[in-house]
């Protein structure tokens, strides 16, 4: 087969391209150039300068083509201001998902299907799996590494032409041993950081600078508007955090987390814990991985990256889905809502709001 291998310039990728060769596959690596490739790269980034340089040192090693994409424009409009303008908007994004979705699923597949490759591969850790209705998404072998969350807006269609070798690696340490293996110098590589786009790791001056309105101290309120202490930026809050509160953390007694941000007032709302749970949210933008049953599923969802997915019921609807918890969260408007059954991603969408609130 043609294989087209989107190549960040780090090892999963790398290894990606040098086994697909060695079982005997016509390998031709791309690389997105999000960022000045002349330029220094940033800590933890992918797709900057030198990363590049190390996706083509591969290729040249490896002796496979290997082609470079600008998507530098495309990065900032689908990423970094839609993640800047979801924070605006109260909402704690998923810029992950976006790029995915934005760039790498649709301008390297949009290449990979002009050279006329057979599919693509990525160096992501997810397993695909064909089903008897087609193929199917999994979670990896590596639970550590399971990117599948980030993920399940990847459609049926991409889904047919999308291989992910690595999904049934069963640690890190065995991919870069076999990096070792090909003679690889990524071999010993650092992982990229979640925000690539942050030079520094936080992503507070990043926003601010594309939403001046939101810098500045602000006031800590509880549900009833009363003023219960001062905040150093409504940027550093999202809903369920109970972190940064100072002596607003406990009232009458009872610990308090974050239960709504409103970012053009740069107010932070806070509530007793025990009782600013939910049991019920909206999802909208939801992406279907089966066929949507009218009367609904009974499945199990996780609501943020690092979270064990808890049972729920979803009900299908013209603007998502209703998601029906069994036992009460507190989701973040903007976070990802995925639908699981066993390993096996059902669909997902964007948490919206929230219905009405039941004691934890």
């Amino acid at each position: 087969m043609r294989i087209l291998v989107a190549m960040s310039g780090g090892v999963d990728s790398s290894v990606v391209a040098a086994r697909l060769q060695a079982e005997g596959h016509e390998v031709v690596g791309a690389t997105l150039q999000l960022y000045d490739a002349r330029g220094a790269a940033k800590k933890g980034a992918c797709c900057a300068g030198q990363d590049i340089r190390d996706a083509r040192a591969v290729a040249d090693r490896l002796g496979f083509p290997h082609y470079v994409i600008d998507a530098e424009r495309r990065f900032q409009d689908s990423v970094i201001e839609r993640f800047a303008d979801a924070y605006a908007a109260g909402e704690t994004p998923v810029p992950c998902v976006a790029c995915n979705q934005g760039v790498k699923f649709t301008d390297l597949l949009g290449l990979a299907k002009e050279i006329g490759a057979d599919a693509m591969a990525t160096g992501h850790y997810v397993r695909r799996i064909e089903g008897p209705q087609g193929a199917e998404l999994h979670r990896p072998v590596d639970s550590e590494r399971d990117q599948s969350w980030f993920l399940f807006a990847t459609t049926r269609d991409q889904l047919e032409y999308l291989r992910f070798p690595l999904g049934d690696m069963p640690d890190k340490a065995a991919v870069r041993a076999e990096a070792e293996k090909y003679g690889l110098l990524v071999a010993g590589k650092p992982d990229s950081q979640d925000l690539c786009f942050v030079s520094d790791g936080s992503y507070v001056d990043l926003v601010e600078s594309m939403h001046p309105e939101m810098a500045g101290a602000g006031e800590i309120v509880d549900v009833s508007g009363n003023v219960v202490g001062q905040h150093e930026g409504v940027m550093r809050f999202t809903v369920g955090q109970s972190k940064r509160l100072g002596n607003a953390a406990r009232l009458n007694g009872e610990r308090q987390m974050v239960v709504g941000v409103e970012p053009a007032s740069r107010r932070v709302i806070i509530g007793p814990r025990a009782h600013s749970f939910v049991d019920t949210l909206r999802v909208r933008d939801v992406n279907w991985l089966v066929d949507a049953p009218p009367e609904g599923l009974a499945c199990r969802v996780q609501m943020r990256a690092r979270e064990v997915p808890r049972p729920a019921h979803i009900i299908p609807t013209p603007q998502g889905a209703l998601v029906q918890l069994t036992e009460p969260a507190m989701p973040a408007p903007g976070q990802a809502c995925v639908f699981y059954d066993g390993t096996r991603i059902l669909g997902g969408g964007f948490i919206c709001r929230t219905e009405s609130a039941t004691a934890a």
